[in-house]
C-alpha cells in the first residue's frame, strides 16, 4: 500500500485562489460544454485518438505549454514550468468504447470504426473519457490563469488506449521520461467518472482498483462436416467445457479472503450450422489484487487447458498458450496524498458530498503505468459523480445501485458534471503546486 508520510506540504490553499479558479471555470463552462459535446460526437478507439489528441494539444499549446504529440502512438505530453516548486502530473485518458450508444442525446455518437481484422464496430464514449479530456482542458485553463499564485511545474498527459490496457505502458516505453523529456513528478493524479450524483467525489487512500489481464486462449482441434462429428476433435466442445471449468478457479482455487475474477467475455468460432470448425478462441478478463493470486489464475488456466486437450486425444503440442493482449497493475492510492486532496476538496465543496472510504473495486485502470520507471511516486486516482441527482435517486428507488453502468449503451455524463469535474481537478492541482 502506498503511504507516503513525507509529502511536501505548503501553506494552506487560500479561499481567494480557490474562488478565482471556480469563477474562471464557471465563465469557461460554455466552451467546455462545446468541447465535451464535440469529443462525444467524435469518439475514437484506442491508439486511433488522432482527432482527440489534436484537440488536447491545440488547447494546451494555446495556454503556453510545451507540447509533444505521438508518444506511444497518439499520446500527448504538455509541460508548463512556472518557477521552483513541486512537479505535479495530471493524466486524462482519451479513448472510447466499441459500444453503440443508446442515450437518445442530441449529440449522441453515430460513429463507426474498422478494427484490425476488418470488422466494423460502433464507437461511443460510454466510460466518460470525453469528460476526462474536457476536465483536463478546463483545469489547465483555470490554473494557467492563476500562474502568478503558484510555483512549480505542471505536467499534463493525454493517454491513449486505456480500454485496451496498453496505452499507459506504451507512453512510458516510448521514452516519455527519456527522449520526450517528461520530468519525474513529485505527485501524480487523475480523475474518473462515476455513475453517482454530480457533486459526489470519492478520494480514497489505499487499494482502489484491481489489476487485470486481457487474455486470449485458442483451442485448435480437427474440423469436419457437421454430419460426421466422430471424425473431428471439436474445438467448440473444448472451448465450451473450458468456459465451465474456468468458473471453478475462483470458487475452488482462490482463497475466499482474496479478491479475484475470471470472466469469459467472448467465444469466437465457426461460421456455419453444419461445419465443425478447426479453431475456437476464448477472450478472457482476469482481475486480481496481488501477484500471487495473479500467478495462481494463470497456472490454473494452463492446467485446465492442458487437461482438456490431452483428454481430447490431442498432444502436448496442441495445448494453447495464454496470449496476453494488455492489462494493468492494481491502483493503490497513496494514503497521505489522498487525505491531503480530500481535505482540500472538503474545504471547497463541503464534507457532505465527499467519500473518503469505500470498498476496493474489481474495476481496473492502467493509470499507474504512466509512471514507468518512477513507480515509487505517490499517486491518487479519484472518482467524480456524473449522474443527474434526480436520475440517480430514481434508480435507487427502483432497487438499482446506479442508473447505468460503465461500457453500457445508456451511460450518460450529465452536462453539470463537465464544469464540476474541471473544478475538482483544479482544486486538486492547485493544492499540490507550490504557493506563489
Amino acid at each position: 500500500m502506498h503511504d507516503s508520510t513525507a509529502q511536501p506540504r505548503t501553506a494552506p490553499l487560500s479561499r481567494e485562489v480557490v474562488d478565482a479558479a471556480l469563477a474562471s471555470i464557471d465563465a469557461d463552462a460554455p466552451r467546455l460544454l462545446e468541447i465535451f459535446r464535440d469529443i462525444h460526437r467524435h469518439p475514437e478507439l484506442g491508439f486511433s485518438e488522432h482527432r482527440t489528441a489534436g484537440i488536447v494539444a491545440a488547447a494546451l499549446e494555446g495556454l503556453g505549454f510545451e507540447v509533444t504529440t505521438g508518444i506511444g502512438g497518439t499520446g500527448v505530453l504538455a509541460i508548463l514550468r512556472n518557477g521552483e516548486g513541486p512537479t505535479v502530473m495530471y493524466r486524462a485518458d482519451m479513448d472510447a468504447n466499441a459500444v453503440e450508444e443508446a442515450t437518445g442525446l442530441d449529440y449522441a455518437s453515430t460513429a463507426r470504426a474498422t478494427r484490425e481484422d476488418g470488422s466494423e464496430t460502433p464507437v461511443a464514449h460510454m466510460c466518460g473519457h470525453d469528460a476526462h479530456v474536457t476536465w483536463l482542458i478546463g483545469m489547465a485553463t483555470a490554473v494557467v490563469g492563476l500562474r502568478d499564485r503558484w510555483k512549480g511545474t505542471l505536467v499534463l498527459i493525454g493517454q491513449p488506449a486505456e480500454e485496451l490496457g496498453l496505452g499507459a505502458r506504451a507512453m512510458a516505453e516510448d521514452g516519455l521520461y527519456g527522449r520526450h523529456g517528461a520530468p519525474r513528478p513529485d505527485v501524480y493524479v487523475g480523475q474518473h467518472t462515476a455513475p453517482t450524483p454530480v457533486g459526489r467525489h470519492a478520494v480514497v487512500g489505499g487499494e482502489a482498483m484491481a489489476g487485470c489481464d486481457q487474455v486470449d486462449v485458442t483451442f485448435t482441434g480437427r474440423g469436419t462436416h457437421g454430419s460426421m462429428p466422430h471424425l473431428s476433435i471439436d474445438p467448440v466442445v473444448l472451448a465450451a467445457t473450458a468456459v465451465l471449468q474456468y468458473q471453478t478457479i475462483v470458487s475452488r482455487s482462490v482463497s475466499p479472503l482474496e479478491r479475484a475474477v475470471v470472466t469469459v467475455g467472448a467465444l469466437h468460432t465457426g461460421t456455419d450450422n453444419n461445419v465443425i470448425p478447426s479453431e475456437a478462441t476464448l477472450r478472457l478478463n482476469l482481475r486480481w489484487y496481488n501477484q500471487e493470486t495473479r500467478e495462481l489464475l494463470h497456472r490454473r488456466l494452463d492446467e485446465i487447458n492442458r487437461g482438456l486437450v490431452l483428454a481430447a486425444g490431442l498432444g502436448e503440442g496442441a495445448v494453447p498458450e495464454l496470449r496476453f493482449k494488455g492489462g494493468a497493475t492494481p491502483v493503490v492510492n497513496d494514503v497521505a496524498l489522498a487525505t491531503r486532496i480530500a481535505d482540500a476538496q472538503a474545504a471547497t465543496f463541503g464534507e457532505e458530498g465527499l467519500v473518503r472510504a469505500q470498498a476496493p473495486s474489481t474495476g481496473s485502470e492502467d493509470m499507474p503505468q504512466v509512471l514507468g520507471p518512477h513507480a515509487d511516486i505517490p499517486y491518487v486516482y479519484s472518482f467524480v459523480g456524473v449522474a443527474d441527482p434526480d436520475v440517480f435517486a430514481a434508480a435507487l428507488a427502483e432497487g438499482k445501485d446506479a442508473p447505468y453502468a460503465y461500457h453500457q449503451p445508456d451511460y450518460v455524463v450529465d452536462l453539470a458534471a463537465v464544469p464540476h469535474g474541471a473544478k475538482t481537478a483544479a482544486v486538486t492541482v492547485l493544492e499540490l503546486l507550490g504557493r506563489g
